[in-house]
């Protein structure tokens, strides 16, 4: 479905931040893309996007197909009408209008009225994954709790009808038991809807329960790649993400931060 092919990335024409990034999403896939702050997770989901252009960025070698056709070379807007979706780190929700009309404006580059009732299905599509917000519609969105505001940008994205969801750092900010629920509720999205997803996090643990694939990033390259089970099994994915040793203790992240990282990946 979804092909990013060896893509460089640069910032106002000197600052390179993607070393030749290749990763793909199958139709019906859940992808996680793993990595540390600073490793290019982003600045991914931004080519794709298209959102680059907005902070002087570019791709500069490689490219990106959706189902086929490139896509690294049109705008934002033209990029969600072949249906793209993103779910921004931090929400971004329209803090002065209420629920509804927060998930409405995921719709506005769709052909039909606000008052279809297609919309309205859609609506309802909406606050069967997240019941709760139904309850607080009429609710002003700057209101509302962190794990609140995750529910309405996923349901934001929902309502333009993505065939691909790409969710930057969803657990960011969130409690543990909350971060457990929104994973549930993007799994059961993919499974009842058929959604493909790109996913960045950097809770590694929580990201492959639910993926099929991942990749790992480390200063702009992939580092890593393969099936969730085998991620989960990795000695280096055990060390540095999920903070255990080969012996299955916990390690504290000082531990972690200052032990010399085998560069196997690499080699």
């Amino acid at each position: 479905m979804l092909k990013v092919n060896n893509i460089e990335v640069v910032y106002s024409d000197v600052i390179l931040v993607l070393r030749g990034v290749s990763l793909s999403v199958e139709a019906g896939q859940i992808v996680a893309l793993l990595g540390a702050n600073g490793a290019g997770k982003t600045t991914t989901l931004k080519a794709i996007t298209g959102l680059l252009r907005t902070q002087q960025g570019k791709v500069t070698r490689g490219s990106i197909e959706l189902e086929g056709r490139r896509i690294d070379r049109l705008s934002p807007d033209g990029v969600v009408r072949l249906g793209v979706a993103q779910v921004f780190e931090g929400r971004r929700l329209f803090s002065h209008l209420t629920v509804e009309e927060n998930l409405l404006t995921g719709m506005l580059f769709r052909p039909e009225s606000l008052r279809s009732p297609v919309v309205r299905n859609d609506l309802e599509q909406v606050y069967h994954f997240f019941p709760h917000l139904k309850d607080l519609r009429r609710r002003t969105a700057g209101y509302l709790s962190g794990g609140e505001q995750q529910m309405v940008a996923i349901g934001r994205a929902l309502m333009a009808r993505p065939r691909l969801m790409l969710l930057d750092e969803p657990s960011l900010g969130l409690a543990p038991l909350l971060v457990q629920e929104i994973f549930e509720i993007i799994q059961r999205i993919n499974v009842e809807s058929g959604v493909s997803m790109l996913l960045v996090e950097q809770n590694a643990a929580v990201a492959l329960r639910i993926a099929h694939h991942a990749y790992v990033m480390e200063t702009g390259r992939i580092v890593l790649d393969g099936s969730a089970g085998q991620l989960m099994e990795n000695a280096d994915i055990k060390e540095f993400y999920l903070g255990l040793t080969q012996l299955g203790e916990r390690k504290s992240y000082r531990e972690v931060k200052h032990y010399r990282r085998r560069k196997r990946w690499l080699g």
